[in-house]
């Protein structure tokens, strides 16, 4: 359920309407809004008298919320969320451009990446350091020492970082090196993850799995804001359907259909999304048009020699080139880049 509290609601007001949804059972979230003070209570409230709360001094209006995710529900926070990464904010009037290699491979390797990226624009390196892969005997990142050497890279080019954490146990060393924590598509539903990400306050990046409903992302999502950490982004990195030709279905619908369901930032991966290096600039053009708060994007100096995912790693003059392009598209939008 949801209370709104009227514009200007004293804070005793809203202590005392908190106390009244905890005696019944409930817990509650409180999202702080331009104007208006909202209260999401979790928990049984199908029986609860929603007049009672009307009533109550201070109190605007109650809702009961019908979907199963109730924190990351459009009603819970209607202005929407943005989830500040540094002087970085993903979620509002500025488009941003997360850019670097699918892997960290050497010093060399991800201090060229974050040297190209930064310089076309990009604010954020992306890089992994933990790689989930479907063979056991391909690459699989270099760990801690990964880890370091993107912070390096990032520090000396003003660069906030993202990474992949692949359990629990990962959270403290990898929150220690990045910026925003993110959630493979694979770990998409490993609840545990969830859960402990939700007790951190790094922002966490959601990636949608291959087969899931937007139903099943954001009750994903859910289990990360029910413990208190409301910085959360989703991500539209493809679909799996009966098409081949590309690796995934990248679902470009899917941004505006989550932001009409979601106060939460859209992110959109084409890399993954299609698998295709050729694929990659029109997808991440259509994604833009289609209002995406921030892209995803795997840059390579030298992709036919990557380590993982070369084929639809750009090269830093065709990631330079859709700069241009997502600039003209988004000024068109009334977004800055």
């Amino acid at each position: 359920m949801l209370v709104v509290m009227e514009e200007g609601a004293r804070e005793q007001q809203i202590q005392a309407v908190i106390d009244r949804m905890v005696s019944l059972g409930l817990t509650v979230h409180r999202s702080s809004g331009i104007r208006h003070t909202v209260l999401g209570g979790v928990g049984p409230s199908e029986t609860v008298d929603l007049a009672q709360f009307e009533v109550m001094p201070g109190v605007k209006e109650c809702h009961r919320i019908a979907s199963p995710y109730k924190l990351a529900s459009r009603q819970f926070r209607p202005q929407g969320t943005v989830v500040k990464v540094g002087r970085v904010e993903v979620g509002g009037e500025r488009l941003v451009i997360m850019a670097g290699p699918c892997a960290v491979e050497s010093e060399e390797q991800i201090e060229q990446a974050a040297e190209a990226v930064a310089r076309a624009g990009a604010v954020v390196l992306r890089g992994g350091a933990f790689k989930p892969r479907t063979s056991p005997y391909t690459f699989q990142g270099l760990g801690e020492q990964g880890l370091k050497l993107l912070r390096a890279a990032a520090d000396r080019h003003g660069l906030a970082t993202v990474t992949e954490v692949m359990e629990p146990a990962q959270i403290p060393l990898v929150a220690e090196y990045a910026d925003i924590l993110q959630v493979g598509a694979r770990n998409m539903q490993n609840y545990n993850l969830l859960r402990a990400l939700g007790e951190v306050r790094k922002p966490v990046l959601l990636k949608r799995g291959p087969s899931a409903t937007f139903e099943e992302l954001l009750l994903a999502a859910e289990y990360i804001l029910s413990g208190g950490n409301y910085n959360v982004m989703l991500c539209e990195r493809g679909i799996r359907t009966f098409e081949t030709y590309l690796r995934y279905t990248m679902d470009i619908a899917a941004i505006p259909v989550l932001h009409k369901l979601t106060h939460l930032p859209v992110v959109a991966d084409p890399s993954h999304g299609t698998g295709r290096r050729d694929m990659v600039l029109p997808m991440a053009r259509a994604a833009v048009a289609a209002g995406v708060d921030a892209l995803i994007l795997e840059v390579h100096c030298d992709p036919d020699r990557a380590w993982s995912d070369g084929a639809q790693s750009l090269r830093p003059e065709e990631f330079t080139e859709l700069m241009v392009q997502l600039r003209a598209i988004a000024t068109v939008l009334g977004r800055k880049l």
